[in-house]
């Protein structure tokens, strides 16, 4: 996903758990980075830079709430990862034989099929919005990652936190945690199982802080 040619980051999240108390900008580049990070773990198979900068997330305290604990489990969980074990676990949950175990889709979340009328609408609101595909992209923008770049983009570039808002609800509250919480509990998963924790917990408090925030 692009607004013209810009193309998304992924920095890394600090410590989400304390947005209440942080400095604005910095709450949101904590936002963006936990967006970022979900899109880059659920775009492809992550690479070995990545998975490094993800063990990093097992030095912050598990004692604080859902979040830090969901973090530091991740960061575990990269350290105890290679990339051969993940590129078996990520094509067996997204891929599969024609279908993996997950479709990470929202109009599949929200109809049981793919290319549905969610996905119109998304296009539509994106198209207000100013984004577009990237040239290279062959994936329907109702991807999870996909979403989690939108609302990257949406916080990095200052966007009202009301058309933050009206984006999250529109495209990701009404299916993303249902979709986090299956990657946790998903029989293929070992690795993801950590990623759907981590999304699952931050999914929850966006939407409180949104809610809070508008």
């Amino acid at each position: 996903m692009s607004r013209q040619t810009q193309q998304s980051t992924t920095p890394m999240p600090a410590q989400v758990a304390d947005w209440e108390e942080a400095p604005c900008a910095e709450e949101q580049g904590y936002r963006a980075g936990a967006y970022n990070l979900l899109a880059s773990l659920l775009r492809a198979v992550p690479e070995q830079g990545v998975l490094e900068q993800v063990t990093q997330l097992a030095a912050i305290s598990e004692q604080e709430d859902e979040l830090a604990l969901a973090m530091h489990m991740l960061g575990l969980a990269a350290q105890g990862s290679s990339t051969q074990h993940l590129d078996d676990e990520f094509h067996a949950l997204f891929i599969g034989l024609g279908r993996g175990e997950l479709v990470p889709y929202g109009s599949w979340y929200l109809t049981g099929f793919l290319m549905e009328k969610p996905l119109a609408v998304l296009r539509d609101d994106l198209a207000r919005l100013g984004y577009a595909c990237q040239d290279d992209s062959h994936e329907p923008e109702d991807h999870a990652a996909a979403l989690c770049e939108v609302m990257a983009m949406l916080i990095g570039e200052g966007r009202p936190l009301a058309t933050q808002q009206h984006f999250f609800e529109a495209h990701l509250a009404s299916w993303l945690e249902r979709f986090f919480t299956d990657l946790s509990e998903a029989k293929h998963a070992v690795f993801y199982r950590a990623v759907g924790r981590f999304g699952k917990a931050f999914i929850e408090l966006e939407q409180q802080y949104l809610a809070m925030k508008v």
